[in-house]
């Protein structure tokens, strides 16, 4: 339809233009030319009429096509939208005939259950017969017993199984001991050997540190130096490093006060070389005290490199390297961390190579057990957890990551070699001399140990001896048997090490003594 317009307005406007043309012609070829101007415009008109024909055909030949290919189109979705719900049709067919089946099948089942449940009924209706029987039976038995023993039947089973307890206890305090007698016959020449090789081959220097360092002066006029005009020297040195600075009258000396051993060091090293210079102003002490804090940097990774070297360890990572080198300066009771750290490689590395293990993984473990105490104090969290985080950071294997989340027992070791390193660090922190403790503390160990044992029921006198690595109790021999004292301290072992902490092992020794005293008249 639109195009039969299109071709009309197409017709028209030929026309018109025809028209205008004839009209043009005549007013300027005078009417003599009229004629041929006419005849000029029918053939335009003619043609015009030729080509809006052609353009209608063209366009019904062109409408036609597009309805065809429409047409064709729409019967190949309606096809294929056949052949989809043929398929449709055809499963759910399929799930019908399926859902039949399983019907049929649950039919089948419920009547065989149903069958089953009433075989069930029948059997229990006789079960309740005989046990109601039975019960009556027992009860008669029950009632004859009790008149013959003259005692009630719960009275007959406390007493029996109270017997039987009893029986029991003494059979498996025997069993044990007989068991620990063979196991510590076996083991404890083993041990001896491993342990006193470990102790033999360590030669380590019993290191003691403190919160005070001494500088020694060449005279007593240098104090006044290092105080300077109105105190201005002193101050500006308390400033520089963060340590106190005390002069008394000790003779030739400043001691030299702070509770970090990195900074009392800095104080120390830059404070000797003021004095042996000479030059002593707030100016020069600001110029020491930052080249000496450059320079330590490099001594701590110098001691770091040193004690890895010494232990044979490689591989570690720069940043690891530091913070060993840090431990130099870190004590734990008295003893240096660093030192400590180097045993509990020795002592690791021996015994795993005694046990046929690796021990380049036990040194490597051992040697970085305490590595989270160089940076504890600035942490928050345990030196255990802050060790671990740090060895995961840099990549360390997981045996090491184990054993220096477990040599205080706060994981359970998952290695042999981290039982190893929690008793080489046992071994470093109990020989003698290796720390030392305040007498405060100590005293308040030796009680809380005489206070633990003496809580249990029976026990007569407690001792605490051997600086508190052992403890002797004495019991009422009426009131715990000899197979008794074997539970009696297993259980003291035990409540010890739930309600203290402390270094190494304490030995628990319970004794038992029965005296017959009589007279000769």
């Amino acid at each position: 339809m639109e195009i039969n317009i299109t071709i009309l307005i197409i017709m028209v406007v030929l026309l018109f233009t025809g028209v205008f043309v004839g009209f043009l012609a005549r007013k300027i070829f005078s009417e003599g030319k009229v004629k041929s101007a006419e005849e000029l415009a029918k053939k335009i008109i003619s043609d015009a009429e030729r080509e809006a024909e052609t353009k209608k055909k063209e366009a019904i030949i062109e409408a036609k096509e597009h309805l065809y290919k429409s047409k064709t189109e729409f019967e190949k979705e309606t096809r294929d939208k056949k052949v989809e719900i043929q398929k449709l049709e055809r499963r759910v067919i399929q799930r019908e005939e399926n859902l039949d089946r399983k019907i049929d099948l649950l039919d089948r089942r419920e009547k065989e259950l149903s069958a089953k449940e009433k075989d069930i009924d029948e059997k229990n209706r006789n079960v309740d017969e005989l046990t109601r029987k039975y019960k009556t039976l027992l009860e008669e038995e029950i009632q004859k017993l009790e008149k013959i023993s003259t005692m009630s039947s719960e009275e007959a089973k406390r007493q029996l199984m109270l017997q039987m307890k009893n029986d029991a206890r003494l059979e498996a305090a025997e069993t044990i001991k007989k068991i620990e007698e063979e196991a510590k016959e076996s083991a404890k020449k083993k041990a001896n050997k491993v342990i006193s090789l470990a102790i033999q081959r360590v030669a380590a220097d019993q290191v003691v540190e403190s919160t005070v360092s001494v500088v020694d002066l060449p005279n007593d006029e240098m104090k006044g130096r290092i105080i300077g005009r109105e105190g201005r020297n002193i101050r500006a040195l308390e400033i520089a490093t963060g340590v106190d600075l005390i002069i008394d009258d000790t003779p030739e000396a400043v001691i030299l006060s702070c509770f970090d051993p990195i900074k009392r060091e800095i104080t120390r090293i830059s404070l000797e070389r003021l004095i042996s210079d000479g030059r002593i102003h707030p100016g020069r002490i600001e110029e020491v005290v930052e080249k000496v804090k450059k320079e330590m940097e490099n001594i701590i990774k110098e001691e770091g490199e040193r004690a890895a070297f010494e232990v044979g360890v490689e591989n570690i990572h720069p940043e690891l390297i530091r913070l060993l080198g840090k431990l130099r300066y870190r004590t734990s009771y008295s003893q240096n961390i660093l030192q400590h750290s180097k045993e509990v490689a020795y002592f690791s590395g021996i015994i795993a190579g005694e046990l046929g293990l690796d021990e380049r993984m036990a040194k490597r473990a051992g040697l970085l057990h305490d590595i989270g105490k160089a940076v504890d104090q600035q942490e928050e969290g345990t030196h255990t957890q802050i060790g671990v985080d740090l060895a995961k950071k840099y990549n360390e294997h997981s045996v090491v990551i184990n054993a220096i989340a477990a040599h205080h027992e706060d994981v359970d070791p998952l290695s042999i070699e981290a039982i190893i390193v929690s008793a080489a660090d046992t071994l470093s922190a109990a020989r003698p001399g290796a720390r030392r403790e305040m007498l405060e503390a100590y005293i308040k160990r030796l009680e809380k140990l005489e206070e633990i044992a003496s809580s249990f029921e029976g026990v007569d006198k407690t001792y605490a001896i051997q600086a508190g690595r052992e403890v002797r109790i004495i019991v009422q021999a009426e009131k715990i048997k000899d197979g008794e004292t074997v539970f009696l301290a297993r259980d003291i072992a035990k409540k010890i090490e739930e309600g203290m902490s402390y270094p190494g092992e304490i030995k628990v020794t319970v004794m038992r003594e029965t005296r017959a005293v009589d007279y000769a008249k």
